[in-house]
């Protein structure tokens, strides 16, 4: 298998792992959006660990790629505190989907800091998957001028910035566990603070979904570090929008949230303009080209 075939498959594993890590985060109730990343970084953290010691997985020793990991660390925590605000206040789709504008920056990203060109076809799609977006929020539109939507819409601007970091640091020749490790413990330690200032009493059960949300969001953690270290932005982003899929799945059977018509014509045009990038990529437009 290519390695972009891996990279499409890891950040289909991601994007179904951080929608049930939403899910978690939404059942965990009324905590602090801090105190839920906190838990959620220490599982990934932890589990981070194992991972390195079974892989005896280290620091490169190379300076230089410490400066792509403070910006993967810094943008990543701020894109989490973030999510989880728009998770706790805006319909889970419609949050998922303000997340999901992560892969549109990654390109954006890419181009600037990695000289990663975006053929016309590749543009197109990503601008249709865009589109298809805005279907699902239409019915909220109003919305969008609130805090919490904005909350969101910088949240998957942090996750963006924060992935290309993640491909700029694999390049360099970081592993990926030593990526989400660093990034974990960064962000325990700078949301530990405000944690023991306003830390709520939980519950078994919260305590529970918290934990639950960490063990999906290291699963997405890891698969999209390991889909992003192994293919360009501009090649599998795209399918990072299938968040928007199992988010919407999730909602109806646990919260009876049910999209309206236009969300469901976004899925379908997302769905669409993923499965035109795919046949792109693996060269299907060029193969009916010559034999026409």
């Amino acid at each position: 298998m290519s390695h972009r075939n891996k990279g499409i498959l890891y950040i289909l594993l991601s994007a179904g792992s951080f929608a049930l890590m939403n899910m978690f985060v939404r059942m965990s109730g009324d905590l602090p959006s801090v105190q839920k990343s906190f838990f959620r970084n220490l599982v990934a953290f932890f589990f981070a660990l194992l991972l390195m010691k079974k892989n005896h997985v280290g620091f490169s020793g190379k300076r230089e790629n410490l400066k792509y990991l403070l910006c993967r660390s810094v943008s990543g925590t701020l894109g989490i505190l973030c999510n989880f605000y728009a998770v706790d206040h805006l319909v889970l789709a419609d949050a998922s989907m303000l997340n999901k504008m992560s892969p549109f920056f990654a390109i954006v990203c890419s181009y600037f800091l990695l000289k990663e060109k975006v053929k016309p076809v590749q543009a197109l799609c990503v601008a249709g998957a865009f589109a298809g977006s805005l279907f699902i929020l239409k019915p909220t539109v109003a919305g969008m001028a609130s805090f919490p939507a904005f909350i969101g819409l910088l949240g998957g601007i942090g996750a963006g910035i924060a992935y290309t970091f993640v491909r700029m640091a694999g390049e360099h020749g970081e592993k990926g566990p030593f990526i989400v490790c660093f990034f974990s413990a960064f962000s325990c330690l700078v949301t530990l603070p405000f944690l023991l200032l306003n830390y709520h009493p939980m519950s078994v059960a919260q305590l529970g979904c918290l934990l639950l949300a960490g063990l999906g969001a290291a699963g997405g953690q890891f698969s999209i570090t390991a889909a992003y270290c192994l293919a360009p932005a501009r090649e599998i982003s795209i399918y990072d929008y299938s968040q928007i899929l199992f988010s919407a799945l999730l909602g109806f059977v646990v919260f009876g949230q049910i999209p309206d018509v236009w969300s469901w014509l976004g899925y379908g045009v997302i769905c669409l303009m993923a499965l035109l990038m795919f046949l792109y990529n693996n060269g299907k437009f060029s193969a009916g080209r010559e034999r026409g």
